[in-house]
């Protein structure tokens, strides 16, 4: 499928998660750190019109002020929170006017394939984004959806593998693959011998760290960390929900027992809290990188399980269905040394703050998509969701989010010295 057709099928893709939503909760807010939904509507549009038309040296803008209300959709800045009301935004009728003028306009021009191709994946990403934010709806404001069973499998047992000392290669090479500019350049990380859990950490290992006063015990949290969770009274993972004196577990259109077996949702200090608790810590990106592509040839492999490209037997991912399965449910996505569901089921959470490699330059028609969060103050995530594209399960891409952000489907497992 070339990038039209798929850029053409990413857009039916957010068009549907549109429709999920009842047509006044398009103004609701569900993260009070996000913007609300309807800026998403007129945002992905607006992201294609302002990425490609200054290329197409004919065509003149037809709504500007559109073009600036919809072109960002970041963090907020110095961690504060949106303060405008629903009817600072135009109405979703105006809104999708814009989008089909937007959409005949480009689709009447050729662009450049590497354009195109970041247009797709920033829709993409957006998908995901959609998604969780979606899932913090309130149940009756948004249409429900089936989804794919989940594999029936016996429950998983905890284990830690060990990784030996080798070499990771991260990022991507300069030989014309797309990829964004934090990909870049390619190169190799002495990493030292490791051991690192075969297992995401499940909803069943993280009760038992919640059962054992892990969220009141200030000797598991970082300074930061624990003022965030005092100031915002954290006590469990946001897709936990306390009912009748049982945790429930909120998926996107219902509640349900907490599944034991699936993984853990969490930020990156809840994450980092727990692995204290267990006597571990979370790996760094480049450890990440060895127990999923190393081998013990030490040929790297392009995704955990070898050189195949994903498939449904390889975990859910590409939008294959809404809430995770258990972490052992996919054995053939398994990788050389033996850690499984690495590329699927949820992003992990990596020790390692997000930082520029060397080489790094911002990408001319996109310079703000990196360089403002190098910052400190977010990590990197590898691996991928249910939600994930599967155009972005390749080896190099980096995905972030501030520690204290508990909504993104994330998950971790803990690694150890040896």
């Amino acid at each position: 499928m070339n990038t039209h057709s798929m850029l053409a099928e990413a857009r039916k893709q957010t068009d549907r998660l549109f429709d999920l939503v009842i047509p006044d909760a398009l103004y609701d807010r569900p993260i009070p750190e996000r913007h609300r939904v309807i800026f998403y509507l007129g945002h992905l549009e607006a992201f294609d019109w302002n990425l490609l038309r200054p290329h197409m040296p004919n065509v003149e803008a037809f709504h500007p002020g559109y073009d600036r209300l919809f072109a960002f959709g970041i963090d907020p800045v110095d961690g504060g929170l949106p303060a405008d009301v629903p009817s600072d935004w135009p109405s979703a009728d105006e809104i999708r006017a814009y989008n089909r003028r937007v959409r005949e306009t480009l689709d009447d021009a050729e662009h450049d394939s590497r354009l195109l191709h970041m247009a797709l994946e920033h829709r993409l990403m957006h998908a995901e984004t959609l998604a969780y934010m979606l899932h913090q709806l309130p149940f009756d404001r948004k249409h429900a959806e089936a989804q794919a069973a989940v594999p029936g499998v016996h429950a998983a047992k905890a284990e830690t593998i060990e990784v030996p000392p080798g070499c990771a290669t991260l990022g991507l090479p300069r030989n014309g693959d797309f990829g964004w500019d934090n990909e870049f350049e390619a190169h190799q990380v002495e990493v030292a011998g490791f051991a690192i859990d075969r297992y995401k950490v499940t909803n069943g290992d993280y009760l038992r760290f919640v059962e054992a006063g892990g969220y009141l015990n200030q000797g598991f949290w970082s300074g930061a960390a624990w003022q965030w969770k005092t100031e915002h009274n954290i006590g469990h993972p946001v897709f936990w929900q306390r009912a009748g004196g049982e945790w429930r577990w909120r998926t996107m259109f219902d509640r349900i027992p907490l599944p034991p077996d699936w993984p853990v949702y969490v930020s990156h200090a809840e994450a980092s809290a727990y692995a204290r608790w267990a006597g571990g810590r979370l790996p760094t990106e480049a450890e990440w990188h060895r127990a999923a592509y190393g081998n013990p040839e030490d040929r790297e492999l392009q995704f955990p399980w070898g050189d195949e490209a994903p498939g449904p037997q390889h975990g859910y991912f590409d939008s294959s269905r809404w809430d995770p399965a258990p972490v052992n449910a996919f054995p053939a996505g398994r990788s050389a040394f033996g850690a499984d569901g690495l590329l699927a089921n949820g992003w992990e959470w990596t020790a390692s703050p997000f930082t520029p490699f060397h080489g790094f330059h911002p990408h001319p028609s996109y310079r703000g998509y990196s360089a403002g969060f190098f910052d400190g103050q977010h990590y990197v995530l590898k691996g991928g969701s249910t939600r994930t594209a599967a155009c972005m399960l390749r080896r190099s891409f980096r995905n972030w989010f501030q520690p204290h952000y508990q909504y993104v489907y994330a998950g971790f497992r803990c690694a150890r010295g040896v």
